[in-house]
C-alpha cells in the first residue's frame, strides 16, 4: 500500500471535525464556486436508503445541486470524454452512511498527504481539516436521514473526498420563495413533497457542503485538468485497494469472463489503463485484469 507518513497520524489527531449533523435551527445555504472544478457522473452505492422510504434515485438531485452551486458540472453521455469525477451517492441511517463513506478513509487520507494538499487544506479557512476529518463520528441514532457522496477519480480509482451529511428533522423551508433552490432541486427527484424526501435532500446539501470543502483536494488530483479518454492511459497510481469483495476480470465488462476473486482490502497496482468505470490493475502475484472503480475504496 502507500508508504506510511508520520505527519499523517498528527495532522488526522488535530484536524477539527467539520459538523455534518445538522442540529441548529439555521437552515443549511448551497456552497458556491466561482467556477467548475469538473464533470462529474452520479452513480448508487450499495447503501440506498431512499428505497426504504419509497424515494426514487438521488442522482438528479445531485446534479441540481451541482449546476446550483457551479461547483461541478454533469457529464454528457453523449461527450467524447469521460466525467472528470465518479460520485457515489448513499443514504440510510447514520451507521449505514458512515460505513460507506469510511471505505475510503485510508486511500482518500493518504493519497492528500502525499500529493501536498493537506497543509493547504488544513490552512485554508473556514474550512480547516475538513478532509483529514471528514470520514469518522457519525454513530448516532437511527432516526436520522443521512447522506454520503464519495468522489472517486475513475481513472486511478482512488478515491480523493466524501462528504457526509445527516438530518434529525428538515431546517429548509421548501415552501418559502427563498428557498426556490432547494425546492426545485428536490423536486428533480420527486423529493419535495415527501417528508422523508425533505429530510434527503437537506442530508444530501449537507454532503455536499462538506465535499467542496475540500475542494483543494479535488483540484490537486492527479488528473484535475480533465479525464483522459477511454481506452487511453493515464498516469498510473502507486495503489488501489479493493473495498468489497469482487472479481478481477478479463474484459472491461461486468460480463467479462473472472480471472480471480478479490477480498476487500486486496491491493492493487493500476497500469493507468481505463475502460468506462474499469481500470486495469495488477496484484501482488502479476495477475493482471479489469476491475470496477465502483469496488474500490
Amino acid at each position: 500500500m502507500f508508504i506510511a507518513l508520520p505527519a499523517a497520524a498528527a495532522l488526522i489527531a488535530t484536524a477539527p471535525m467539520p459538523a455534518m449533523a445538522k442540529d441548529s435551527g439555521a437552515a443549511p445555504q448551497l456552497t458556491h464556486c466561482d467556477q467548475s472544478i469538473g464533470t462529474i457522473a452520479v452513480v448508487e452505492g450499495d447503501a440506498a436508503g431512499w428505497t426504504e422510504w419509497n424515494l426514487s434515485s438521488p442522482r438528479e438531485l445531485i446534479y441540481a445541486l451541482a449546476r446550483e452551486s457551479g461547483c461541478f458540472t454533469p457529464h454528457n453521455p453523449s461527450a467524447s470524454t469521460p466525467a472528470r469525477f465518479l460520485v457515489t451517492a448513499i443514504a440510510g441511517s447514520q451507521e449505514d452512511v458512515d460505513q460507506g463513506v469510511e471505505i475510503g478513509k485510508s486511500v482518500a487520507t493518504e493519497a492528500l498527504i502525499r500529493s501536498g494538499a493537506a497543509g493547504k487544506v488544513l490552512s485554508s479557512v473556514p474550512f480547516a481539516g475538513a478532509a483529514l476529518g471528514m470520514f469518522g463520528g457519525l454513530g448516532g441514532k437511527k432516526k436520522t436521514v443521512a447522506a454520503g457522496l464519495k468522489v472517486v477519480d475513475p481513472a486511478s480509482g482512488m478515491a480523493v473526498a466524501g462528504g457526509t451529511g445527516s438530518v434529525k428533522k428538515s431546517t429548509i423551508k421548501f415552501k418559502n420563495d427563498e428557498n426556490e433552490w432547494a425546492r426545485s432541486a428536490a423536486g428533480t427527484a420527486g423529493y419535495a413533497d415527501s417528508k422523508k424526501g425533505q429530510m434527503l435532500t437537506e442530508a444530501f446539501v449537507l454532503a455536499f457542503n462538506n465535499l467542496i470543502a475540500q475542494r483543494s483536494a479535488l483540484e490537486v488530483s492527479p488528473v484535475a485538468q480533465g479525464g483522459a479518454a477511454a481506452g487511453t492511459v493515464a498516469p498510473a497510481s502507486s495503489a488501489a485497494v479493493v473495498a468489497i469483495d469482487t472479481v478481477m476480470r478479463a474484459e472491461p465488462s461486468v460480463d467479462g469472463a473472472a480471472k480471480r476473486s478479490l477480498r476487500a482490502g486486496t491491493e492493487l497496482t493500476p497500469t493507468g489503463n481505463r475502460e468506462g468505470l474499469f481500470i486495469e490493475a495488477t496484484d501482488n502475484y502479476g495477475t493482471t485484469g479489469w476491475v470496477s472503480v465502483e469496488d474500490l475504496g
